[in-house]
């Protein structure tokens, strides 16, 4: 059942692990029609029928192949597991309970990902990442040998849940636990929360009069998406606009067609204003901001506060946005189809990361490294090289 559900998922650009999972994404989406390669009589054709929100069309299925036969693939072995047929390896792991060192749960955890047609080096180090922390070290060890040729490092994980994330004012990554829908820095380094109502939650209630004054603003018009750099406070609405808050007063611009549903912005430091006529001291100029957004529509656009927003979009593919962050020459997207992408805007490349489970929310820090936030998980990967997007 395992193999159906994760071919659906990928086929609908869904994270599921079980049938709950798949049904319940389905459920909340759109009428979709779906073409499956699978027979009228399989349990998962007989499962999706009754939702209403799924046309099935049925292709006749491949012939796939059954459990491997004994001794046919090794699956205690790491690099044997990673060059293997994914369907025979799932098929053999559902059919043995034996956690074989770690590779075992690691390959379940993450086999939406694994599933996919890709090299060894990449399997291999979606399962380093999806090992628990009491695997087996020799497992760990075997896994970074054969990642070495995948674009990513593994720097560290940790096995912690994780709801949202941003970066501190010393560039440390900051991780929510708690029942968020996002979480920013604002300019004097208070750590602000925006709760599943759309409200803005300070600690301590108060933090300035921009924070006061944005606050007072989401609990009348509640915002899907928040951010914050330079001396801007970041908002954006279901009806896919961005707000740009400052002391100076408000820009907003339609940037998407439907729920915009994350943001994040860098602030580029001014040129010193020159002396006036007169010896008065000059007044500062305001920090130029580049704000980033993605949305329902499957689109990232970036926009400059002051500036009419751009027509085309930064990055576009055919699932919704669910977290941005940016850090320098950096943007880390995650989209709902369980893909991260760590990017560099200015020169187009980007490096591509699949987990297995769904992502929650990522980040980028200065030194080009991405974190990716799961249900049940915190990792950082460094990236080795870039790859065109897709």
């Amino acid at each position: 059942m395992s193999v159906a559900v994760w071919e659906v998922a990928n086929r609908l650009g869904v994270v599921a692990g079980t049938p709950a999972e798949l049904f319940s994404v389905l459920l909340a989406g759109p009428r979709r029609t779906v073409r499956l390669p699978l027979a009228p009589d399989h349990a998962l054709v007989r499962a999706l029928r009754p939702l209403g929100h799924l046309d099935l069309v049925l292709d006749e299925p491949p012939e796939l192949p059954g459990p491997p036969p004994a001794g046919s693939v090794d699956l205690g072995d790491p690099a044997a597991v990673c060059a293997a047929d994914p369907v025979r390896v799932t098929r053999a792991y559902e059919a043995d309970p034996d956690p074989r060192g770690g590779l075992r749960p690691a390959w379940l955890r993450a086999g939406q990902s694994l599933l996919r047609d890709q090299d060894p080096a990449d399997r291999a180090l979606v399962l380093l990442a999806a090992l628990d922390e009491g695997a087996d070290p020799r497992t760990a060890a075997a896994l970074s040998r054969g990642a070495a040729g995948s674009p990513w490092t593994l720097a560290r994980s940790s096995r912690r849940p994780c709801t949202a994330l941003t970066a501190a004012p010393d560039g440390r990554p900051v991780v929510r636990e708690d029942r968020v829908l996002a979480v920013a820095c604002l300019p004097d380094g208070t750590q602000a929360a925006l709760d599943e109502r759309g409200r803005l939650r300070l600690p301590g209630g108060r933090a300035g009069r921009l924070a006061d004054a944005v606050a007072a603003t989401l609990a009348s018009h509640p915002a899907t998406a928040l951010a914050a750099a330079g001396d801007s406070v970041l908002t954006g609405d279901r009806m896919g606009t961005v707000h740009a808050f400052s002391l100076a007063g408000l820009e907003q611009a339609a940037l998407h067609s439907g729920r915009v549903t994350a943001l994040t912005a860098t602030a580029t430091a001014p040129a010193a204003p020159a002396a006036t006529a007169s010896g008065a001291a000059p007044s500062p100029l305001p920090a130029a901001l580049t704000v980033y957004s993605g949305g329902t529509d499957g689109t990232v656009r970036a926009w400059r506060p002051g500036r009419p927003p751009g027509r085309s979009a930064l990055a576009r593919r055919p699932c919704p946005v669910v977290a941005l962050h940016a850090t320098g020459p950096y943007l880390a997207v995650a989209w709902a189809d369980g893909l991260a992408e760590l990017r560099r805007p200015d020169t187009g490349g980007t490096a591509l990361f699949r987990p297995g489970p769904r992502i929650r929310a990522v980040a980028a820090t200065a030194d080009g490294t991405l974190v990716v936030g799961l249900d049940d998980a915190v990792l950082h990967l460094t990236c080795r090289a870039c790859r065109p997007s897709r």
